[in-house]
């Protein structure tokens, strides 16, 4: 009985370690997503509004291509918002939990 609780105790405090290293990398991770998508963005639309500026009949054109290209963009941050709660909210403990009890 003493073995189980101790087995348990080590478990919790592992989980929470592993916790703890999980918000870390996720917060870097989506930090670092953020910020550099972030500055893709403001390229591809000072990229944009110089070529509108050159050539204003184009605008239509280099418009359509500039908002496809923030929204892949876009689409990159959403991932790594979609893997930081996975790595969040993902137990990888779950299978010891089950045989534990």
């Amino acid at each position: 009985m003493a073995e189980e609780a101790a087995a348990s105790l080590e478990l919790k405090l592992a989980a929470f370690g592993m916790l703890k290293y999980a918000a870390i990398a996720a917060g870097f991770g989506l930090g670092f997503a953020a910020g550099l998508c972030g500055i893709g963005q403001g390229l591809s639309v000072k990229s944009a509004m110089e070529g509108i500026a050159r050539n204003p009949e184009a605008s239509g054109k280099i418009t359509v291509g500039m908002i496809i290209g923030l929204a892949m963009i876009e689409a990159l941050t959403i991932y790594s918002l979609v893997v930081a709660l996975i790595i969040l909210f993902a137990d990888p403990f779950k299978a010891v939990h089950i045989i534990l009890g």
